[in-house]
């Protein structure tokens, strides 16, 4: 990158969408952006969903031409010649397109055709890109039969078949466990200090975009802050406190308590057996008389999550509109319940599926008990979509017990479908339907019709403030997970199975997410769900870990964090590393 000293620059960079229809005004995606990004750094873009990341990176990347404004990009105007700056960078969309039925290598190697890459310079560019993703014990495995982080790790490796000047990443991370997140990483450094690479990467991940030079938090097309992961902090500088929730108090009630108070706290989150929030500022703080008797408060460092929370805080506050994402306390329930009790009602015992020779769960045992939310963790290909499949009905177990509302699946599994809600991974809205269409088709699915429908429809637009009229295929990311929570929710289920809910949607998303999943709780409904956000594991009252379908770790989020470890029970994404990590050393070991 020699001789550039900006690697982008943009100036009031301009990018309108058409309405759907003539009474939806266009959408500006990118409005007046000015930015310069410096040549040899690493980069975040960060924002809620429908901020216009994808879109500026499209720009970048020359795939759309903006309405107006200029845009350099390695010195060259990439509005006229597109081609060239093309030929200098490289592309990971989010959603990168593998051959599922190639090889790791051939999917090198058709890469590597389509840059137009030299048959002599591709051996050694394979094997370090093999070297560094740990792939090259794989080379020959389809890539259809790669778990979730050994895919982006090819799609990375595909992506650098040629060595360009310029790497653009459209969350790489989304969808993978923290294992793979962090050898995503390793990856994306090593590159950065090697070939001094640049790299401008879009991420939901604070703590990710904390490992960057410079960061830039977007907001409805535009750029809202932007500096070193420091001086954002500082924003938020005597503005954060963390506070201890009394003895019975869970600490997602005192979260919701704290959001209620939206004239003073910015945000609060469950961290540890702690809440930690934000105060606004220029406001009378939150004291010891605002929280309930027997809750002990102190102040904290501010994080880089804590900056970029505020920030957006106070651009809706000038708006004075709610964003995507943000909860409505007037729908929160008066009285909350910090007791989980009664008969389980989910049994699984000694269960086992079977794939062939593969066996993807292994005598796994739990319990479930109503209005308990209880999380299911694992790295990917752990069996937990799997266990999520046989607990919904979807798929058959190979042996072992399995219960669901009183039901044996054996022989009720249509009868118990009936009272259970399931959100998927890749959860089927269809596109070209209104919100109200969709409703309509998933309620007569569970056997919905008439006034009951008419009704309960109503009831979940209201609840999830989603437009009626509006095409599901056109709404930001935080809103088509609220429409799948609504259409698992019609029929008023009395188990509700959510499978990585919150994937690729942005943290003041999962935060509103997370405030409905603990009210459905408190009002008895049963929540089973999987996340490879590992803060999330802290809203759960047990957790479990599972990896190679074995069950290792069982327990409330404290006691899993104290099975890993003192270094690591302040953290559950280092717990949750380390107790896969240990697990799979002792099972080398007696292999050996």
């Amino acid at each position: 990158m020699q001789g550039y000293e900006d690697a982008v620059v943009a100036g009031e960079l301009l990018m309108t969408f058409a309405g759907s229809s003539k009474k939806v005004p266009p959408v500006r995606a990118v409005d007046g952006l000015n930015l310069r990004i410096r040549a040899g750094e690493l980069t975040a873009l960060v924002g809620p969903d429908g901020a216009g990341k994808t879109t500026f990176l499209r720009l970048i990347a020359g795939l759309y031409v903006p309405t107006s404004g200029t845009l350099t990009v390695l010195g060259t105007d990439v509005i006229a010649h597109p081609q060239a700056v093309q030929d200098r960078i490289s592309y990971m969309p989010q959603r990168f397109g593998l051959y599922e039925d190639l090889s790791i290598q051939e999917n090198l190697e058709l890469y590597a055709d389509l840059h137009g890459v030299p048959q002599e310079t591709r051996r050694e560019r394979f094997a370090r890109l093999l070297a560094i993703t740990d792939l090259a014990r794989f080379s020959s495995r389809p890539a259809g039969k790669l778990s979730g982080g050994m895919k982006q790790k090819l799609g990375l490796a595909c992506t650098l078949v040629r060595s360009p000047d310029l790497l653009l990443l459209d969350e790489p991370s989304v969808g993978v466990d923290p294992l793979s997140r962090r050898d995503l990483w390793q990856i994306i450094d090593q590159l950065v200090k090697e070939e001094a690479l640049s790299v401008i990467i879009s991420t939901a991940y604070m703590d990710e975009a904390e490992r960057c030079s410079q960061v830039n938090i977007m907001y409805q097309g535009k750029i809202l802050a932007q500096g070193t992961p420091a001086e954002l902090t500082e924003k938020a500088r005597n503005l954060t406190r963390e506070v201890a929730p009394p003895p019975g108090m869970k600490a997602r009630t005192l979260q919701a308590a704290l959001l209620e108070k939206t004239d003073r706290v910015a945000d609060a989150v469950p961290k540890g057996d702690t809440v930690r929030f934000i105060c606004r500022p220029d406001i009378k703080p939150i004291d010891a008389g605002d929280l309930p008797d027997g809750a002990r408060m102190q102040t904290r460092e501010p994080d880089l999550e804590d900056a970029f929370m505020l920030t957006l805080h106070q651009a809706q506050q000038r708006d004075h509109s709610a964003a995507a994402g943000m909860v409505r306390t007037d729908m929160v329930s008066a009285q909350r319940h910090d007791t989980v009790a009664g008969d389980p009602v989910i049994v699984v015992r000694d269960l086992v599926r079977q794939f062939g020779d593969f066996t993807a769960v292994a005598s796994t045992s739990f319990d479930v008990r109503r209005g308990e939310i209880f999380g299911l963790l694992g790295p990917n290909g752990a069996g937990k979509t799997t266990t999520f499949r046989m607990l919904c009905g979807l798929l058959p177990a190979t042996s072992g017990q399995l219960e669901v509302a009183g039901l044996n699946l054996r022989t009720a599994r249509a009868q118990a479908r009936t009272r259970i809600g399931y959100v998927s991974q890749k959860f089927a809205l269809y596109g070209n339907l209104t919100v109200e269409d969709n409703l309509t088709f998933f309620g007569g699915a569970y056997g919905l019709y008439g006034k009951k429908l008419r009704t309960q429809i109503r009831t979940v637009i209201d609840q999830f403030e989603l437009t009626a009229g509006a095409k599901s295929d056109e709404l930001p990311g935080g809103f088509k997970q609220r429409l799948a929570m609504a259409a698992a929710l019609l029929h008023e289920p009395e188990i509700v199975f959510l499978d990585e809910p919150t994937s690729g949607i942005d943290p003041l998303a999962r935060r509103a997410f997370w405030y409905t999943i603990g009210e459905l709780a408190n009002k008895g409904i049963t929540i089973i769900i999987t996340t490879h956000f590992m803060e999330e594991a802290e809203y759960c009252d047990r957790i479990a870990i599972q990896d190679a379908g074995k069950m290792l770790a069982l327990g409330t989020p404290r006691n899993v964090r104290a099975q890993a470890g003192t270094e690591y029970a302040a953290d559950m994404n280092s717990a949750f590393i380390a107790i896969v990590e240990q697990a799979r050393a002792a099972g080398t070991r007696r292999q050996s």
